[in-house]
Protein backbone atom coordinates (compact mmCIF):
# COMPACT_ATOMS: atom_id res chain seq x y z
CA UNK A 1 0.00 0.00 0.00
CA UNK A 2 1.20 3.39 -0.63
CA UNK A 3 2.10 6.02 1.90
CA UNK A 4 -1.09 8.29 0.19
CA UNK A 5 -3.83 4.96 0.18
CA UNK A 6 -6.12 4.98 3.18
CA UNK A 7 -9.77 3.61 4.10
CA UNK A 8 -11.91 3.98 1.39
CA UNK A 9 -14.58 5.97 3.57
CA UNK A 10 -14.38 9.05 3.91
CA UNK A 11 -12.10 8.75 7.40
CA UNK A 12 -14.44 11.94 8.83
CA UNK A 13 -17.58 9.60 8.41
CA UNK A 14 -15.89 6.68 10.83
CA UNK A 15 -17.72 7.05 14.24
CA UNK A 16 -16.00 5.59 16.49
CA UNK A 17 -17.35 5.02 20.16
CA UNK A 18 -15.28 3.82 23.52
CA UNK A 19 -16.82 3.56 26.56
CA UNK A 20 -15.75 2.51 30.32
CA UNK A 21 -12.90 5.70 29.76
CA UNK A 22 -10.66 3.74 28.26
CA UNK A 23 -6.99 4.96 27.87
CA UNK A 24 -6.41 8.32 26.02
CA UNK A 25 -3.82 6.10 24.11
CA UNK A 26 -6.41 4.39 21.92
CA UNK A 27 -8.01 8.13 21.55
CA UNK A 28 -4.92 9.33 20.44
CA UNK A 29 -3.75 7.11 17.62
CA UNK A 30 -6.86 7.32 15.79
CA UNK A 31 -7.33 11.26 16.03
CA UNK A 32 -3.62 11.14 15.07
CA UNK A 33 -4.40 9.08 12.23
CA UNK A 34 -7.31 11.44 10.80
CA UNK A 35 -10.41 10.15 12.56
CA UNK A 36 -11.98 12.85 14.20
CA UNK A 37 -15.09 11.33 15.19
CA UNK A 38 -14.02 9.67 18.29
CA UNK A 39 -16.74 9.66 21.44
CA UNK A 40 -15.98 8.77 24.64
CA UNK A 41 -17.96 7.98 27.77
CA UNK A 42 -16.86 7.27 31.16
CA UNK A 43 -19.35 4.46 32.20
CA UNK A 44 -20.71 1.49 31.02
CA UNK A 45 -24.12 1.82 29.17
CA UNK A 46 -26.79 -1.14 29.63
CA UNK A 47 -27.89 -2.98 26.63
CA UNK A 48 -31.19 -0.40 25.59
CA UNK A 49 -28.70 2.44 26.12
CA UNK A 50 -26.06 0.79 23.55
CA UNK A 51 -28.93 -0.19 21.32
CA UNK A 52 -29.84 3.41 21.01
CA UNK A 53 -26.16 4.96 20.78
CA UNK A 54 -24.92 2.15 18.24
CA UNK A 55 -26.52 2.39 14.84
CA UNK A 56 -24.32 4.42 13.15
CA UNK A 57 -21.00 3.18 15.16
CA UNK A 58 -18.60 1.66 13.17
CA UNK A 59 -15.73 0.85 15.91
CA UNK A 60 -16.67 0.06 19.47
CA UNK A 61 -14.62 -0.12 22.30
CA UNK A 62 -15.35 -1.59 25.82
CA UNK A 63 -14.04 -3.30 28.76
CA UNK A 64 -15.38 -5.21 30.97
CA UNK A 65 -18.33 -4.29 32.31
CA UNK A 66 -20.31 -3.21 28.97
CA UNK A 67 -22.06 -6.68 27.88
CA UNK A 68 -22.57 -7.11 24.12
CA UNK A 69 -25.77 -9.21 23.34
CA UNK A 70 -27.07 -10.25 20.22
CA UNK A 71 -29.68 -7.84 20.31
CA UNK A 72 -27.27 -5.10 20.10
CA UNK A 73 -25.58 -6.39 17.61
CA UNK A 74 -28.63 -6.58 15.85
CA UNK A 75 -28.73 -3.11 16.35
CA UNK A 76 -25.74 -1.90 14.65
CA UNK A 77 -25.91 -2.66 11.11
CA UNK A 78 -22.46 -0.61 10.47
CA UNK A 79 -20.10 -2.14 13.69
CA UNK A 80 -17.07 -3.36 11.84
CA UNK A 81 -15.40 -4.55 15.06
CA UNK A 82 -15.23 -4.68 18.88
CA UNK A 83 -12.10 -4.20 21.11
CA UNK A 84 -12.21 -5.46 24.03
CA UNK A 85 -9.59 -3.05 26.17
CA UNK A 86 -8.90 -6.23 28.37
CA UNK A 87 -8.13 -9.20 28.80
CA UNK A 88 -11.21 -10.88 28.47
CA UNK A 89 -13.96 -11.44 25.62
CA UNK A 90 -16.81 -12.94 27.56
CA UNK A 91 -18.69 -10.01 27.62
CA UNK A 92 -19.44 -10.09 24.30
CA UNK A 93 -21.90 -12.74 22.45
CA UNK A 94 -18.68 -14.18 20.33
CA UNK A 95 -21.24 -16.77 18.53
CA UNK A 96 -23.52 -13.34 17.25
CA UNK A 97 -20.40 -11.64 16.54
CA UNK A 98 -19.45 -14.12 14.44
CA UNK A 99 -22.70 -14.66 12.13
CA UNK A 100 -22.71 -10.93 12.14
CA UNK A 101 -19.05 -10.82 10.54
CA UNK A 102 -18.12 -8.68 13.55
CA UNK A 103 -14.46 -8.67 13.99
CA UNK A 104 -13.49 -8.90 17.99
CA UNK A 105 -10.12 -8.12 19.76
CA UNK A 106 -8.65 -7.98 23.10
CA UNK A 107 -5.25 -7.29 24.53
CA UNK A 108 -4.84 -10.97 26.55
CA UNK A 109 -1.33 -10.40 27.59
CA UNK A 110 -1.09 -6.32 28.63
CA UNK A 111 -1.93 -6.51 32.24
CA UNK A 112 0.93 -10.03 32.85
CA UNK A 113 3.11 -7.54 34.62
CA UNK A 114 0.72 -5.76 36.91
CA UNK A 115 -1.07 -8.78 37.49
CA UNK A 116 1.97 -10.88 38.51
CA UNK A 117 3.42 -8.09 41.15
CA UNK A 118 0.12 -7.99 42.75
CA UNK A 119 0.56 -11.80 43.46
CA UNK A 120 4.12 -11.35 44.47
CA UNK A 121 3.11 -8.43 46.83
CA UNK A 122 -0.27 -10.14 48.14
CA UNK A 123 2.04 -13.21 48.97
CA UNK A 124 4.38 -11.12 50.95
CA UNK A 125 1.60 -9.54 52.89
CA UNK A 126 -0.49 -12.78 53.85
CA UNK A 127 2.44 -14.50 55.00
CA UNK A 128 3.78 -11.77 57.14
CA UNK A 129 0.25 -11.44 58.52
CA UNK A 130 0.34 -7.57 57.54
CA UNK A 131 -3.18 -7.50 56.97
CA UNK A 132 -4.19 -8.21 60.91
CA UNK A 133 -1.03 -6.10 61.72
CA UNK A 134 -2.24 -3.45 60.13
CA UNK A 135 -5.89 -3.86 61.19
CA UNK A 136 -4.72 -3.64 64.88
CA UNK A 137 -2.92 -0.27 63.87
CA UNK A 138 -5.41 1.27 62.80
CA UNK A 139 -7.55 0.44 65.89
CA UNK A 140 -4.70 1.48 68.40
CA UNK A 141 -3.58 -1.93 69.06
CA UNK A 142 0.35 -2.87 69.06
CA UNK A 143 0.97 -6.04 67.42
CA UNK A 144 4.72 -6.45 67.40
CA UNK A 145 5.42 -10.19 67.14
CA UNK A 146 7.03 -12.13 64.98
CA UNK A 147 4.71 -15.17 65.27
CA UNK A 148 2.56 -16.93 62.28
CA UNK A 149 5.14 -14.55 59.97
CA UNK A 150 7.74 -16.12 57.60
CA UNK A 151 9.90 -15.23 54.77
CA UNK A 152 8.79 -16.08 51.11
CA UNK A 153 12.29 -17.56 50.84
CA UNK A 154 12.41 -21.17 50.91
CA UNK A 155 8.46 -21.24 50.29
CA UNK A 156 6.94 -23.44 47.95
CA UNK A 157 4.47 -21.25 45.61
CA UNK A 158 2.01 -23.40 43.48
CA UNK A 159 0.72 -22.11 40.35
CA UNK A 160 -2.67 -23.74 38.87
CA UNK A 161 -2.54 -22.22 35.39
CA UNK A 162 0.46 -21.95 33.81
CA UNK A 163 0.10 -19.44 31.10
CA UNK A 164 1.03 -15.74 30.51
CA UNK A 165 0.30 -14.70 33.69
CA UNK A 166 1.43 -17.96 35.46
CA UNK A 167 4.56 -18.33 33.85
CA UNK A 168 6.01 -14.80 34.48
CA UNK A 169 4.37 -15.11 38.37
CA UNK A 170 6.56 -17.84 38.40
CA UNK A 171 9.88 -16.26 37.48
CA UNK A 172 9.21 -13.45 40.19
CA UNK A 173 8.42 -15.72 42.59
CA UNK A 174 12.18 -17.74 41.97
CA UNK A 175 13.88 -14.31 41.95
CA UNK A 176 12.67 -14.19 45.62
CA UNK A 177 14.47 -17.94 46.73
CA UNK A 178 10.41 -19.37 46.22
CA UNK A 179 10.49 -22.52 45.12
CA UNK A 180 7.90 -23.11 42.40
CA UNK A 181 5.41 -25.90 41.07
CA UNK A 182 2.46 -25.68 38.72
CA UNK A 183 0.10 -27.90 37.55
CA UNK A 184 -1.90 -26.81 34.02
CA UNK A 185 -4.30 -29.43 31.77
CA UNK A 186 -1.79 -28.72 29.06
CA UNK A 187 2.03 -29.66 28.85
CA UNK A 188 4.11 -26.67 29.28
CA UNK A 189 7.77 -25.98 29.41
CA UNK A 190 8.99 -25.09 32.63
CA UNK A 191 10.89 -21.91 33.34
CA UNK A 192 13.81 -21.52 35.34
CA UNK A 193 13.65 -24.25 38.04
CA UNK A 194 9.75 -24.55 38.29
CA UNK A 195 8.68 -28.00 38.30
CA UNK A 196 5.46 -29.80 36.99
CA UNK A 197 2.61 -31.43 39.44
CA UNK A 198 1.38 -34.65 38.56
CA UNK A 199 -1.94 -33.48 39.42
CA UNK A 200 -3.59 -30.63 41.41
CA UNK A 201 -3.72 -32.84 44.49
CA UNK A 202 0.02 -32.86 44.58
CA UNK A 203 -0.04 -29.28 44.08
CA UNK A 204 -2.11 -28.24 47.25
CA UNK A 205 -0.55 -30.51 49.24
CA UNK A 206 2.44 -30.03 48.64
CA UNK A 207 2.57 -25.58 48.55
CA UNK A 208 2.84 -23.17 50.82
CA UNK A 209 0.97 -20.53 48.94
CA UNK A 210 -1.52 -20.93 45.86
CA UNK A 211 -1.91 -18.91 42.94
CA UNK A 212 -4.79 -19.86 40.61
CA UNK A 213 -4.67 -18.65 37.16
CA UNK A 214 -7.04 -20.28 34.58
CA UNK A 215 -9.98 -19.04 32.55
CA UNK A 216 -13.22 -19.52 33.58
CA UNK A 217 -14.81 -22.76 32.06
CA UNK A 218 -17.41 -25.71 33.12
CA UNK A 219 -14.18 -27.15 33.79
CA UNK A 220 -12.76 -24.41 36.30
CA UNK A 221 -16.03 -23.43 37.96
CA UNK A 222 -15.74 -24.21 41.78
CA UNK A 223 -12.45 -25.57 41.48
CA UNK A 224 -11.21 -24.99 44.23
CA UNK A 225 -14.49 -26.06 47.02
CA UNK A 226 -14.94 -27.83 50.05
CA UNK A 227 -13.44 -31.01 48.92
CA UNK A 228 -10.27 -29.60 46.85
CA UNK A 229 -9.42 -27.37 50.24
CA UNK A 230 -9.35 -30.44 52.47
CA UNK A 231 -5.75 -31.55 50.33
CA UNK A 232 -4.32 -27.36 50.82
CA UNK A 233 -1.17 -28.03 53.37
CA UNK A 234 -2.52 -26.87 56.75
CA UNK A 235 -1.73 -23.09 56.90
CA UNK A 236 -1.12 -22.18 53.03
CA UNK A 237 -2.64 -19.40 51.54
CA UNK A 238 -4.66 -18.86 48.62
CA UNK A 239 -4.37 -16.22 45.95
CA UNK A 240 -7.27 -15.91 43.04
CA UNK A 241 -6.39 -13.24 40.78
CA UNK A 242 -7.75 -14.93 37.58
CA UNK A 243 -11.99 -15.10 37.75
CA UNK A 244 -14.41 -15.44 40.26
CA UNK A 245 -16.26 -18.76 39.65
CA UNK A 246 -13.10 -20.47 40.19
CA UNK A 247 -13.32 -20.47 44.23
CA UNK A 248 -16.29 -22.02 45.74
CA UNK A 249 -16.17 -18.28 48.66
CA UNK A 250 -18.58 -19.80 51.55
CA UNK A 251 -16.48 -22.78 51.33
CA UNK A 252 -13.10 -20.65 51.39
CA UNK A 253 -14.57 -18.48 53.85
CA UNK A 254 -15.00 -22.48 56.08
CA UNK A 255 -11.61 -23.36 56.14
CA UNK A 256 -10.36 -19.43 57.07
CA UNK A 257 -12.47 -20.02 60.06
CA UNK A 258 -11.61 -23.21 61.23
CA UNK A 259 -7.65 -22.14 60.26
CA UNK A 260 -7.31 -24.90 57.70
CA UNK A 261 -5.65 -21.85 55.49
CA UNK A 262 -3.81 -19.38 57.58
CA UNK A 263 -4.85 -16.46 54.53
CA UNK A 264 -6.30 -15.43 51.60
CA UNK A 265 -5.90 -12.57 48.81
CA UNK A 266 -9.24 -12.46 46.46
CA UNK A 267 -9.42 -10.16 43.42
CA UNK A 268 -12.57 -11.67 41.74
CA UNK A 269 -16.23 -12.64 42.51
CA UNK A 270 -18.89 -15.08 41.05
CA UNK A 271 -20.80 -11.44 41.61
CA UNK A 272 -19.26 -7.85 40.82
CA UNK A 273 -21.18 -4.48 41.19
CA UNK A 274 -22.36 -3.20 38.16
CA UNK A 275 -20.22 0.43 38.90
CA UNK A 276 -17.80 2.06 41.62
CA UNK A 277 -19.57 3.05 44.85
CA UNK A 278 -22.29 0.17 44.49
CA UNK A 279 -22.90 -2.19 47.84
CA UNK A 280 -20.49 -5.17 47.17
CA UNK A 281 -20.95 -8.40 49.71
CA UNK A 282 -19.09 -11.35 50.34
CA UNK A 283 -18.30 -14.02 52.85
CA UNK A 284 -15.24 -13.17 53.21
CA UNK A 285 -15.41 -9.77 54.67
CA UNK A 286 -13.99 -9.30 58.17
CA UNK A 287 -12.03 -12.69 57.92
CA UNK A 288 -8.56 -12.51 59.47
CA UNK A 289 -5.26 -12.25 56.77
CA UNK A 290 -7.65 -11.34 53.85
CA UNK A 291 -7.20 -8.99 51.46
CA UNK A 292 -9.98 -7.94 49.25
CA UNK A 293 -9.37 -6.02 46.03
CA UNK A 294 -12.00 -4.83 43.10
CA UNK A 295 -11.15 -6.75 40.36
CA UNK A 296 -8.15 -4.82 40.34
CA UNK A 297 -5.33 -7.27 39.64
CA UNK A 298 -4.43 -5.42 36.18
CA UNK A 299 -5.42 -1.73 37.10
CA UNK A 300 -2.11 0.12 36.49
CA UNK A 301 -1.39 2.91 34.42
CA UNK A 302 0.82 0.93 33.02
CA UNK A 303 -1.24 -1.65 32.10
CA UNK A 304 -4.13 0.59 30.98
CA UNK A 305 -1.86 2.16 28.21
CA UNK A 306 -0.50 -0.67 27.15
CA UNK A 307 -4.30 -2.02 26.64
CA UNK A 308 -5.23 1.15 25.10
CA UNK A 309 -2.04 0.69 22.55
CA UNK A 310 -2.41 -3.06 21.78
CA UNK A 311 -6.38 -2.85 21.15
CA UNK A 312 -6.61 0.38 18.87
CA UNK A 313 -3.79 -0.96 16.86
CA UNK A 314 -5.13 -4.46 15.86
CA UNK A 315 -8.51 -1.91 15.27
CA UNK A 316 -6.83 0.58 13.48
CA UNK A 317 -5.23 -1.93 11.57
CA UNK A 318 -8.67 -3.80 10.44
CA UNK A 319 -9.98 -0.45 9.72
CA UNK A 320 -6.98 0.02 7.34
CA UNK A 321 -5.64 -2.89 6.19
CA UNK A 322 -8.01 -5.89 6.87
CA UNK A 323 -5.82 -7.74 9.15
CA UNK A 324 -7.27 -9.68 11.85
CA UNK A 325 -4.66 -11.14 13.79
CA UNK A 326 -5.75 -11.77 17.14
CA UNK A 327 -9.46 -11.45 16.19
CA UNK A 328 -11.88 -13.99 18.03
CA UNK A 329 -14.64 -14.25 15.74
CA UNK A 330 -13.34 -13.52 12.07
CA UNK A 331 -10.43 -15.87 11.00
CA UNK A 332 -7.06 -14.50 11.70
CA UNK A 333 -5.09 -13.14 8.57
CA UNK A 334 -2.20 -11.02 8.68
CA UNK A 335 -1.82 -9.56 5.07
CA UNK A 336 1.08 -7.67 2.96
CA UNK A 337 0.28 -4.04 1.96
CA UNK A 338 -0.38 -3.43 -1.95
CA UNK A 339 0.16 -0.89 -4.36
CA UNK A 340 -1.76 0.09 -7.69
CA UNK A 341 -4.65 -2.47 -6.42
CA UNK A 342 -8.05 -1.97 -4.28
CA UNK A 343 -8.10 -3.87 -1.64
CA UNK A 344 -11.79 -6.09 -0.97
CA UNK A 345 -12.97 -7.58 2.16
CA UNK A 346 -15.57 -10.28 1.63
CA UNK A 347 -16.51 -12.06 5.11
CA UNK A 348 -19.17 -15.25 4.19
CA UNK A 349 -20.59 -18.09 5.82
CA UNK A 350 -18.32 -21.17 5.55
CA UNK A 351 -20.47 -23.56 3.17
CA UNK A 352 -18.91 -25.44 0.53
CA UNK A 353 -18.19 -23.28 -2.98
CA UNK A 354 -18.11 -19.81 -2.13
CA UNK A 355 -14.40 -19.34 -3.17
CA UNK A 356 -15.14 -20.81 -6.35
CA UNK A 357 -18.17 -18.16 -6.88
CA UNK A 358 -16.07 -15.54 -6.27
CA UNK A 359 -13.87 -16.34 -8.64
CA UNK A 360 -15.98 -17.60 -10.81
CA UNK A 361 -18.20 -14.17 -11.07
CA UNK A 362 -15.29 -12.16 -11.17
CA UNK A 363 -13.03 -14.30 -13.87
CA UNK A 364 -16.46 -14.00 -16.10
CA UNK A 365 -16.32 -10.24 -16.13
CA UNK A 366 -12.88 -9.99 -16.68
CA UNK A 367 -11.48 -8.85 -13.12
CA UNK A 368 -8.16 -9.64 -13.08
CA UNK A 369 -7.09 -10.67 -9.14
CA UNK A 370 -4.27 -9.45 -8.74
CA UNK A 371 -3.68 -10.83 -4.69
CA UNK A 372 -6.35 -13.01 -2.84
CA UNK A 373 -6.00 -14.67 1.12
CA UNK A 374 -8.31 -17.06 2.14
CA UNK A 375 -8.69 -18.20 6.17
CA UNK A 376 -11.85 -19.94 7.61
CA UNK A 377 -13.07 -20.93 10.84
CA UNK A 378 -16.29 -23.59 11.29
CA UNK A 379 -18.69 -20.49 11.56
CA UNK A 380 -17.34 -18.29 8.49
CA UNK A 381 -14.76 -17.66 5.92
CA UNK A 382 -12.37 -14.31 5.32
CA UNK A 383 -11.48 -13.52 1.46
CA UNK A 384 -9.45 -10.22 1.09
CA UNK A 385 -9.51 -9.80 -2.79
CA UNK A 386 -6.37 -7.08 -4.81
CA UNK A 387 -8.31 -6.41 -7.52
CA UNK A 388 -7.36 -3.88 -10.37
CA UNK A 389 -8.61 -0.21 -9.82
CA UNK A 390 -10.72 0.71 -12.32
CA UNK A 391 -12.78 -2.23 -11.68
CA UNK A 392 -13.07 -2.65 -8.01
CA UNK A 393 -16.35 -1.17 -7.87
CA UNK A 394 -17.88 -3.56 -9.87
CA UNK A 395 -16.54 -6.28 -8.35
CA UNK A 396 -17.92 -5.31 -4.85
CA UNK A 397 -21.15 -5.24 -6.68
CA UNK A 398 -21.06 -9.23 -7.62
CA UNK A 399 -19.04 -10.35 -4.81
CA UNK A 400 -22.27 -8.90 -2.83
CA UNK A 401 -24.40 -11.10 -4.82
CA UNK A 402 -22.41 -14.34 -4.12
CA UNK A 403 -24.82 -16.85 -1.93
CA UNK A 404 -23.46 -16.77 2.06
CA UNK A 405 -22.25 -13.48 1.50
CA UNK A 406 -22.09 -11.75 5.14
CA UNK A 407 -20.30 -8.70 4.74
CA UNK A 408 -18.29 -7.02 1.51
CA UNK A 409 -16.27 -3.90 2.30
CA UNK A 410 -14.33 -1.87 -0.38
CA UNK A 411 -11.40 -1.30 2.04
CA UNK A 412 -8.99 1.51 -0.14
Amino acid sequence: MSKQATTSYPKERINILFLENISDKAVEHFKRNGYANVRRLNSALSEQELIKEIKDVHLLGIRSKTHISAKVLEAAPKLQAIGCFCIGVNQVDLKAATKAGIVVFNAPYSNTRSVAELVIGASIMLIRRIIDKNKAAHEGAWMKEAKGSYELRGKTLGIIGYGNIGSQVSVLAEGLGMKVMFYDTETKLPLGNAVAARNMKELLANSDIISLHVPETGQTKNLINKTSLKYFKKGSILINYARGEVVDLKALAAALQDGSISGAAIDVYPWEPEKNGDRFETPLQGLSNVILTPHIGGSTEEAQQNIGEDVSVKLFQYLERGITNGSHTVPAIGLPPVENAHRILHIHHNVPGVLSAINTALSKHNINILGQYLKTNEEIGYVVLDVDKKLSKQAVELLKEVKATIKVRVLY
